[in-house]
């Protein structure tokens, strides 16, 4: 008779010894963060390897012949490789360091997509989208005199996708993997299929994803897949885009300068390969330092022990939110990653932010740059929970506390 033995359970107060900042006190009071969505604490990995490479390897990388380059040039390349493993891309070359998901979905729409737009042409989004993820496509088909078409959700907030809305003249169908403001989990995989058996490229925004999940963009099949560092544990300033090796060589340079050249004339410049055709000027060394010091930080965690945590966590605040007078959750989606936006009757998002703030849980309130999200559900802002796997249950219950508190004093 074999025996099944029970995976250990997650050890978040471990985990949270890595993270200076947990430790931390606001009005004197000890720091509960629940702000993951919009940049998530750094590890003490990340903080020595950003300060190491400062103190040990400081240089510009790639043209230098002394030793201090070669090294910084080591840092940021093996970094590359790093996000090239994680994401299990085909080749590093498909690797693209940016500023983040913002800039990685412009470069993608004014040099992927911009030349390929004509008038009468489609670029479809969803309801849900940031508008990192709405601006840059309303931007080009404003160019082109093409369309942006919308996949409209329901009141839990999951997707009302038909594949009638992929037409012929659909170039681009680009969505978010998870809603920053809802939290709904896409099926990514899916709406992938389904653009691909009709010859539409896709481009997935992935920031409020890879913090909860490994992606294998092949077995996605997506051709760009964007996310920004300091959503992953990493610094900010540094992002990802994923693109195909084929559409990558096929794009025009985003911006000119620096590495992005070959050779440069007054008559003509050619361009470097890919994926430096698509980084001028010095990068962010530092910053693909830190990312690449996160990956392996959290390639060592047990990562299904944390999804379960984090799963944990989002059943209780669910839960325990519901139970609170006159509080709604907006995004009841069946599959979620670990966040939770709401309102509460009677008092305004930013009344509710700075009343907890006061008991030193950090929440986001506002719009969280996705207005058509609010104007679905009729509401000009909300507050928002947002988890990681360092947070723990007795902070879910401190937030709880915390809104009996805002209740009380809007009683």
């Amino acid at each position: 008779m074999h025996r099944t033995l029970a995976r250990p359970a997650f050890d978040v107060e471990t985990v949270r010894k890595d993270f200076p900042i947990l430790q931390g006190h606001v009005w004197c009071k000890p720091l509960v963060y629940l702000d993951n969505a919009a940049t998530s604490q750094k590890p003490r990995a990340v903080l020595e390897a950003v300060d190491r490479y400062y103190r040990e390897h400081n240089s510009n990388v790639h043209r230098g012949v002394h030793w201090l380059s070669g090294a910084a040039t080591k840092d940021y390349e093996g970094a590359r490789d790093k996000v090239r493993a994680w994401l299990n891309a085909a080749g590093r070359e498909e690797i693209v360091f940016t500023r983040g998901t913002t800039e990685s979905i412009n470069l993608v729409a004014r040099s992927f997509l911009r030349p390929r737009l004509k008038p009468g042409d489609e670029v479809l989004v969803t309801e849900m989208e940031h508008h990192s993820n709405i601006v840059p496509w309303q931007i080009v088909c404003g160019e082109a005199g093409a369309k942006l078409s919308v996949v409209p959700i329901d009141d839990r907030g999951e997707l009302l996708f038909d594949e009638k809305l992929l037409t012929p003249r659909t170039r681009l169908f680009a969505f978010v993997h998870a809603s920053n403001a809802l939290g709904t989990l896409n099926p990514a995989k899916d709406l992938v299929r389904a653009a691909r058996a009709r010859g539409i490229p896709t481009l997935v925004d992935g920031a409020q994803a890879v913090p909860h999940m490994r992606v294998d963009v092949r077995d996605l099949g997506c051709d760009f897949y964007a996310f920004s560092g300091h959503k992953l544990f990493g610094p900010t300033g540094i992002g990802v885009l994923y693109g195909r090796k084929e559409l990558l060589d096929a794009m025009p340079p985003y911006q000119g300068g620096g590495e992005m050249i070959r050779r440069v004339t007054f008559e003509k410049t050619t361009w470097n390969d890919i994926p430096y055709k698509f980084e001028a000027g010095t990068p962010d060394i530092a910053g693909a330092v830190g990312l690449g010091a996160a990956l392996d930080y959290l390639g060592a965690l047990d990562a299904e022990a944390l999804h379960d945590h984090e799963a944990t966590l989002l059943a209780r605040a669910t839960e325990a939110l519901s139970a609170v007078r006159g509080l709604r959750i907006l995004g009841t989606a069946r599959r979620k990653v670990s966040l939770v936006t709401f309102d509460l009757e009677g008092v305004h998002p930013h009344d509710i932010g700075q009343i907890l703030d006061q008991e030193g849980v950090a929440v986001r309130t506002g719009h969280h740059c996705a207005q058509p999200v609010m104007d679905r559900f009729g509401v000009p802002a909300t507050a928002r929970a947002s988890f990681a796997f360092y947070n723990t249950l007795a902070e879910v219950d401190a937030l709880v506390a915390a809104l009996g508190k805002v209740r009380e004093l809007f009683a």
